[in-house]
């Protein structure tokens, strides 16, 4: 049976809420998987999601938990939007012919989302990305001078360089290297979230299904929410090491004595040779944890049909 149409202003507002909602539930989680990603062996400042958070309570307050969360909250929308809507029109278009979508179909839907949304999630990670990892490089800068001041060395600047804001980084950006500048890593963006659909949403899609009722029916919602869990958590795993390479590209400041890198293949040869293996698996709990509620909530809000309940109301003609 054909992928049933959508109506495509409904999917755009089904996106946005469930974005906005995940976002707002797992930030804090995010923000230490970007910092757990970003330290470098001999300056590790955070040994586990815990450490890292309770440290940034510690230094920063409760709402440094939240630094770039207003980045993803204005971003989030439109990226979730794109993603969702963009699978929902590449699974209609290729089940055109009345047949059922194969496996292969199915991920070349997903490659097709995938490929969308990197033109929101590129810029938006690069402002994410500078503003969540600022707490590790000042409580790094505070721990090198304290060490200079016991050790009666030179001194070492101790006070932290003044954390730049969204606008300020949007605007230096593009004023210093265009806007090429907010797209910094798009190849490791790309190599990231067009995987990460091609396993997802043929996974939740497989997954989903197993819970209906009958074919005709939906699933419930608490199948849905499982669905869109493991299949998140699944993919998340799975391309975690492009993610740790596309952090470390992203990131325009660098703490002591950590590497700098050239392209994709520079950086992830030299994580390979310094830091071994291992490292390319860095934050992926943490990233499993962000991801399996953020699309959990979104295939729930997306499934149940949020916007085309309201979108309803607003056109049902006055009495």
């Amino acid at each position: 049976m054909a992928e049933k149409q959508i109506s495509l202003p409904a999917k755009l507002i089904n996106g946005g809420i469930a974005g906005l909602i995940g976002v707002t539930c797992v930030f804090p989680i995010d923000l230490a998987k970007t910092r757990l990603q970003n330290q470098q062996n001999g300056q590790r400042m955070y040994s586990s999601m815990s450490d890292c958070l309770i440290k940034t309570i510690r230094s920063e307050g409760y709402f440094g938990m939240y630094r770039g969360a207003a980045v993803n909250l204005t971003l989030v929308t439109p990226e979730k939007a794109i993603k969702l809507a963009a699978n929902d029109f590449f699974r209609y278009q290729l089940s055109k012919d009345g047949q059922p979508l194969t496996l292969p179909k199915e991920m070349l839907a997903g490659c097709g989302a995938g490929t969308c949304q990197v033109i929101v999630t590129t810029p938006m990670e690069m402002l994410k990305i500078q503003l969540q990892d600022a707490g590790r490089l000042a409580a790094q800068r505070k721990i090198l001078a304290a060490q200079a001041q016991l050790s009666a060395q030179p001194s070492v600047e101790a006070q932290a360089a003044p954390r730049p804001t969204a606008v300020q980084l949007t605007r230096d950006l593009l004023r210093t290297r265009g806007i090429a500048g907010l797209y910094k890593g798009l190849g490791a963006t790309l190599l990231r979230d067009v995987p990460f659909s091609v396993v997802y949403f043929p996974l939740f899609a497989n997954l989903n299904q197993l819970g209906r009722p009958a074919p005709e029916e939906k699933s419930p919602f608490y199948v849905s929410f499982l669905a869109g869990c493991v299949a998140g958590s699944a993919a998340a795993v799975a391309v975690n090491p492009c993610d740790v390479v596309k952090t470390r590209l992203q990131s325009l400041q660098r703490g002591l004595n950590e590497d700098t890198y050239s392209g994709f293949l520079d950086c992830a040869r030299k994580i390979w040779r310094h830091e071994g293996p291992s490292a390319f698996l860095k934050g992926a709990y943490c990233r499993a944890l962000v991801i399996a509620p953020l699309f959990g909530i979104a295939q729930v809000v997306y499934f149940l049909g949020i916007a085309e309940s309201l979108l309803a109301l607003l056109q049902r003609p006055q009495p």
